[in-house]
């Protein structure tokens, strides 16, 4: 789990957050063990900000991936991901850990299906 922590924390410095200098990192676990990063981007239209959880995760998807195993997420005061991650998590990764990644470097695991109960995706289409 060390590895998944530390790519977080490291690639929250290349954060862009300009306007609210709240600086985000993440970082997904494939399930052969890669592990590929992303980070907040902020446009001064904020809806069209990227958020770190979001970037990490269409990262891997560009590099071909499709199964994860795991997403840690960096960030000041240990917050979690946005509502519209959190959807984006369930549809991409399903049912999978999260670490929440304190400013001292303490963790907290939760599990993505607690955190977006009565999920909405493709079995809400039929």
């Amino acid at each position: 789990m060390k590895t998944i922590v530390k790519a977080a924390i490291q690639v929250r410095r290349n954060a862009h957050a300009p306007y609210s200098n709240y600086t985000v990192g993440a970082a997904v676990e494939t399930d052969d063990g890669n592990i590929v990063t992303g980070c907040n981007v902020e446009s001064s239209s904020y809806g069209l900000t990227i958020c770190a959880e979001r970037a990490a995760i269409c990262s891997a998807v560009a590099k071909g991936y499709r199964n994860f195993k795991r997403l840690a997420i960096s960030s000041k005061g240990s917050g979690g991901p946005c509502g519209a991650c959190r959807q984006f998590i369930w549809d991409l990764c399903g049912d999978i850990p999260i670490i929440i990644i304190g400013e001292d470097g303490s963790t907290e695991e939760l599990q993505s299906g607690n955190l977006l109960p009565r999920a909405f995706d493709d079995r809400s289409l039929t």
